[in-house]
């Protein structure tokens, strides 16, 4: 696989909906109320119900496992920061959009940066993803 450092090896959107807080929330165990009650969310000073911050920084990584192709690649390290909530409408939910750039490359593998945006912010800060990719 021939890549070069700027190289757009993934992009895709998500929309996450209520019924996605929900059955997160049962895998997880984080039944925190600001992930699935409008009120209790607003009664702490946030906008509404908020996405789990573990099930952003999970669906972000998405495309670059799809990129690798299974046995393929490998991920062998992966970051980021939280930088600002996805609220999620009731009925509107949220598009969360993922762009995945090659960052670097060296003997270690490749590094891929992502671009982690909900309604033109973005929600990830420093989100990198470290691979190997096959020669």
């Amino acid at each position: 696989m021939t890549l070069a450092v700027g190289d757009v090896v993934a992009e895709q959107t998500y929309h996450l909906t209520r019924d996605n807080l929900v059955r997160y929330a049962g895998a997880s165990g984080d039944f925190n109320p600001i992930h699935y009650r409008d009120d209790f969310a607003q009664s702490v000073g946030l906008p509404g119900v908020l996405a789990h911050g573990m099930l952003t920084m999970g669906f972000a990584v998405q495309p670059v496992v799809d990129w690798l192709g299974g046995d393929s690649g490998r991920v062998t390290d992966y970051q980021a920061k939280f930088t600002r909530p996805v609220p999620v409408d009731a009925v509107a939910g949220a598009g969360v959009t993922v762009l995945a750039r090659v960052g670097a490359i060296d003997d270690d593998g490749v590094r891929i940066d992502l671009t982690v945006t909900f309604d033109g912010a973005t929600v990830l800060g420093k989100a990198q993803v470290r691979v190997t990719v096959p020669a």
